[in-house]
């Protein structure tokens, strides 16, 4: 028996799973329950070539 996805066009929280009603809630959602993971990430990415990367210009 294959239930059908309900709610399948809300975001969901990626961290604690939550389903919410709008982007925008997902966002404050995200700023307020995982500040700290995503402040923690965003500080630790550094974006540059890998090495041996060839860059074409």
């Amino acid at each position: 028996m294959v239930l059908s996805i309900t709610d399948e066009h809300k975001p969901k929280c990626y961290l604690c799973h939550k389903t919410l009603e709008t982007i925008e809630e997902l966002r404050k959602h995200q700023e307020t329950e995982h500040a700290d993971f995503f402040k923690y990430h965003q500080n630790t990415q550094k974006r540059e070539p890998a090495p041996g990367d060839v860059t074409v210009f």
